[in-house]
């Protein structure tokens, strides 16, 4: 994760930072994310039953796509120098535009969409996400993540 000085940091705007390793989405992660949500839906827990759909297979929740990006994002975003701590703001926007399919690999592009102080030592850092999908021409979603940085 770059460290910029606070003088420097509205530079980053519009940088792209990169891309995550590739991860495997395996049956066993939807699985334990369907358990601890308690979405169930057969699309992504029955692997038969989900063979008769368009999909061909499971596929992953949306949300647990989503949930990935703090995991693929590390070292992928920019903080200010001196940060103490950093916490999740929520999204401005996502969408989901293909599903994931159990078996796939994915992975996550970061690239800084804006940087404002939003009190004194409070920076917000708005980046938009993109999930990639191994081979596939379209990603899994783009959203906007907030990020609020405390220095």
């Amino acid at each position: 994760m770059p460290v910029v000085p606070i003088a420097e940091i509205k530079s980053y705007i519009g940088k792209d930072l990169g891309h995550s390793e590739w991860l495997t989405i395996d049956q066993e992660r939807v699985n334990q994310f369907a358990e601890c949500t308690g979405d169930h839906q057969f699309i992504h827990v029955d692997e038969e039953k989900a063979k008769q759909t368009p999909f061909g297979g499971t596929i992953a929740h949306g949300f647990l796509s989503l949930s990935l990006i703090p995991k693929l994002s590390e070292g992928l975003f920019v903080a200010p120098q001196g940060m103490k701590m950093g916490v999740n703001y929520g999204l401005d926007s996502v969408r989901f535009i293909q599903p994931v399919r159990v078996g796939s690999r994915v992975r996550l592009g970061v690239t800084v969409l804006d940087i404002t102080e939003k009190n004194p030592g409070q920076w917000l850092i708005k980046s938009r996400c993109t999930l990639e999908i191994e081979g596939q021409a379209k990603p899994a979603y783009i959203a906007e993540s907030l990020a609020l940085c405390f220095v």
